[in-house]
């Protein structure tokens, strides 16, 4: 079966499965979802190609060097024994 029969047979599975009657409902919200598909691709592009209007924010400051603190002994693993 080719791509054109394969179409068809899905179309009729689609109309056994949900019925006449859900058809042109189902019809009517893919439609409406695609509507607001393509608006949420079109306010993007023009959110993507308007020039930025916020402030680059100022260089990071270096961070001051802390002491150094000895690491201490975890109590999680047994002491060797010697």
């Amino acid at each position: 079966m080719g791509p054109p029969e394969l179409i068809i047979v899905g179309i009729i599975a689609i109309a056994v499965i949900f019925g006449a009657k859900k058809l042109p409902e189902i019809a009517h919200n893919l439609g409406r979802s695609s509507n607001e598909f393509k608006k949420g691709l079109k306010e993007g592009g023009e959110e993507a190609d308007a020039p930025a209007t916020q402030a680059t924010p100022p260089p990071a400051q270096p961070i001051p060097p802390t002491q150094s603190v000895a690491p201490t002994e975890t109590t999680d693993q047994p002491k060797p024994e010697a």
